[in-house]
């Protein structure tokens, strides 16, 4: 059920001093400019690696969910892990019936396609978003 690692979410108090740390520190050379995402509340860019990808986030407006994990983590840290799979609704209805807590209906993400989030405190303390995989020519 469970497809590729697609990214890993990182929360940002300021995704500009971000992307410079990832780009004058690391050396990364492909990271997309920041966007807004107002559904989700937040702004995010991608590092783009040869492994997967960094999604940057930082809060847009003051409903943004990830303010109270910034409130506990101001510097900022790993917020989510994004495993692709083939179909998103059937994923939360596995997810429903093997006991899992999904924290919203299907919605679309970052990547422009639909995703759903699982309870940390079912899952080993880590929050993980899955993600459908793009149809082709999407």
């Amino acid at each position: 059920m469970i497809g590729p690692l697609n990214h890993v979410g990182v929360a940002v108090p300021d995704i500009r001093e971000a992307i410079a740390f990832y780009r004058d520190i690391l050396g990364a050379t492909d990271i997309t400019e920041p966007e807004p995402l107002p559904p989700q509340g937040v702004s995010f860019a991608f590092v783009n690696l040869p492994s997967g990808q960094i999604e940057l986030i930082e809060p847009y407006g003051e409903s943004s969910p990830i303010l109270k994990f910034l409130e506990r983590n101001p510097r900022g840290g790993q917020h989510h892990v994004c495993f692709e799979v083939a179909d998103i609704h059937v994923a939360k209805a596995l997810m429903e019936d093997r006991g899992m807590r999904v924290l919203n209906e299907p919605r679309i993400g970052a990547h422009g396609t639909l995703v759903i989030f699982l309870h940390p405190g079912d899952s080993g303390g880590v929050l993980i978003e899955l993600m459908e995989t793009a149809k082709a020519g999407h």
